[in-house]
């Protein structure tokens, strides 16, 4: 190992190496993450200014538009500074940083939707004990262990993948830093730390998969005893978006990291780009399109600015 040259930098892949290819998908990404991060800051600030939506599906929505902000900014910035620069280099710390806060972001993610997928549940399942079991207390309790525990998968993953030294190899055949990458171009003779913290938050994930199961189970068995059909396309359309988004977010996540065969370098970079950008372009878009309640905060909200606005021009024309 003396002759091995240990790394001090990655290089991240793009999608070409051609630079006039390069910036064209630096100004492609900018307007894709411009578009998703203005949708999901749209749905914070709403329900935040909004008196109607402070109910516990709307904080956990609000708290998921927040994960999926900070989410899509850890690796798309980068990646378009990187392209517009023609500068694929990124510092160990950097990787670091990287590996860090996707990973407390998605894992957070995972367990809010968990949470919102047991919301849901109790307000269907037992309705008459709703604002009981789901008082504000314990809705921000609910939250703060989702965002602690993904802080602690990310931590755990992001120590157990560089207590292992890289040497030798240094490029990252995708956009972002990932752990699959990273585990391929380790020169460590062990891999057990990183397969223990990899089996916990596969544990983890695979109990908010049972959950959600389980919740949806009772929730659809409650739905269909409901003897109206008015009732029931009330009661599943609260609750479909959010099993539309849960399985687009697992779906996706599963094929960039638990793929079982080894796929090209292009359809693993484009399955990275579908993962890191679609449920966050998909989130607000979902949850707002078909929603009763947003459209009508919405609708509020256009009233009192037109208002705040026409009253201005009246007091400045006097």
């Amino acid at each position: 190992m003396s002759n091995v040259t240990a790394v001090t930098k990655f290089i991240l892949v793009g999608f070409s190496d051609v630079q006039e290819l390069q910036t064209l998908c630096g100004v492609l990404f900018l307007v894709m993450y411009l578009a998703v991060l203005m949708n999901n800051l749209f749905i914070i600030t709403l329900i935040t200014l909004d008196l109607q939506l402070q109910t516990p599906m709307y904080f956990f929505l609000k708290n998921l538009s927040l994960l999926d902000a900070f989410f899509v900014s850890v690796p798309i910035p980068n990646f378009i500074v990187n392209s517009l620069t023609h500068n694929n280099s990124i510092s160990i710390l950097g990787c670091a940083l990287q590996i860090l806060l996707m990973s407390s972001f998605s894992s957070g993610e995972v367990f809010i939707l968990t949470a919102m997928s047991y919301d849901r549940y109790v307000a269907i399942c037992c309705p008459l004990h709703y604002e009981a079991i789901m008082s504000g207390g314990i809705c921000v309790l609910m939250a703060a262990f989702c965002w602690a525990t993904g802080l602690f998968l990310g931590a755990i993953y992001t120590s157990g993948t560089f207590s292992m030294p890289f040497c030798g190899a240094n490029e990252i055949p995708q956009f972002f830093c990932d752990i699959p990458s990273l585990l391929r171009i380790s020169c460590s003779g062990t891999l057990m730390v990183i397969y223990t913290s990899f089996g916990i938050g596969l544990c983890l994930g695979m109990s908010c998969v049972i959950c959600v199961v389980i919740s949806y189970f009772y929730i659809f068995w409650t739905v269909l005893k409901i003897p109206t059909t008015k009732g029931q396309s009330k009661a599943f359309s609260t609750c479909l978006p959010h099993l539309i988004v849960f399985t687009i977010f697992i779906s996706t996540g599963c094929f960039v990291y638990l793929k079982t065969s080894p796929n090209s370098p292009i359809t693993d970079r484009l399955f990275a780009m579908i993962y890191t950008l679609l449920p966050p372009a998909l989130n607000p878009v979902i949850y707002s399109l078909r929603n009763a309640d947003v459209k009508c905060a919405l609708r509020r909200l256009l009233q009192n600015v037109f208002s705040r606005g026409s009253l201005h021009l009246t007091l400045k024309k006097a």
